[in-house]
């Protein structure tokens, strides 16, 4: 792992929130949201559709300026220094806009280069990511314009790997990938766990998330609802013990109305 950053306690968290805020026209993305994140730590972030996950995660990582309040990643504020930060973390964002007209090796060799690692070590570090990854050698020298979207997932996972991140960003991982895909992914986010980086992701995968993480958040309408162990999660929803995290996801964010029994449907 590397060292801190200048002006980083080593004794930080690896996310901190107060207050932060976004508004778009008007309407209120996320609210008010606080937040702390330890070192070291999977962190599930869960919300419906339209909560505000993809916005916290783009203002953490210096992609979007909150409209109020602050943030911290590693101690360093995002909105004040988006390069600095980015230097410390790793983003896999939902919708995958890249090169893809490059091979993986190539897309991979680039992002070492473009984080100043020499020729060699990005060849180095790419070899143990792929291998690492699943990839095989004939996928590798693909364009990734002919990836299967898990294919390209990891991959890209990689590219925001490859750099020795200490904090990994990643929105919805798991959506659009088949069972193999996934284990693989998870397999190579528990071994960065395992070496001190922090994973902060957002999934409807409810299945993952209990498996992976150590702790969790719920936001609904851009307001934090709930969070803590997920045993704290089932608690504030008001659920026993081992009951499944899907009846807490749906009792903390308010379920389905009943909308008709749609007799009409042979």
């Amino acid at each position: 792992m590397s060292a801190p950053s200048p002006g980083e306690a080593p004794s930080s968290p690896a996310v901190e929130t107060r207050a932060l805020t976004r508004v778009f026209d008007g309407k209120v993305a996320v609210d008010a949201l606080d937040l702390v994140v330890p070192r070291g730590v999977f962190f599930g972030f869960l919300g419906p559709n339209g909560a505000g996950k993809s916005t916290t995660i783009r203002m953490l990582c210096g992609m979007m300026t909150p409209t109020s309040g602050a943030a911290r990643v590693l101690g360093i504020d995002p909105a004040a220094d988006p390069e600095g930060v980015k230097r410390v973390l790793g983003i896999l964002p939902e919708e995958i806009h890249t090169y893809e007209r490059l091979s993986g090796w190539e897309i991979l060799v680039f992002t070492g280069r473009m984080h100043a690692l020499g020729i060699e070590e990005s060849e180095r570090r790419a070899a143990d990511l792929l291998a690492l990854m699943e990839v095989n050698e004939e996928d590798r020298h693909r364009l990734l314009v002919d990836y299967s979207m898990g294919t390209k997932k990891k991959v890209l996972l990689a590219c925001a790997m490859i750099h020795s991140p200490r904090v990994l960003f990643l929105d919805e991982p798991f959506n659009g990938i088949d069972a193999v895909t996934a284990r693989a992914i998870r397999r190579v986010l528990e071994r960065a766990v395992e070496r001190g980086v922090t994973v902060f992701f957002s999934s409807h995968v409810m299945e993952t998330v209990e498996r992976l993480c150590d702790l969790a958040a719920v936001i609904h309408r851009g307001r934090l609802v709930a969070s803590g162990t997920v045993d704290d999660l089932r608690a504030a929803a008001g659920l026993g013990p081992g009951s499944p995290l899907e009846d807490v996801f749906v009792r903390l964010v308010g379920g389905v109305e009943d909308r008709g029994a749609l007799e009409w449907l042979a």
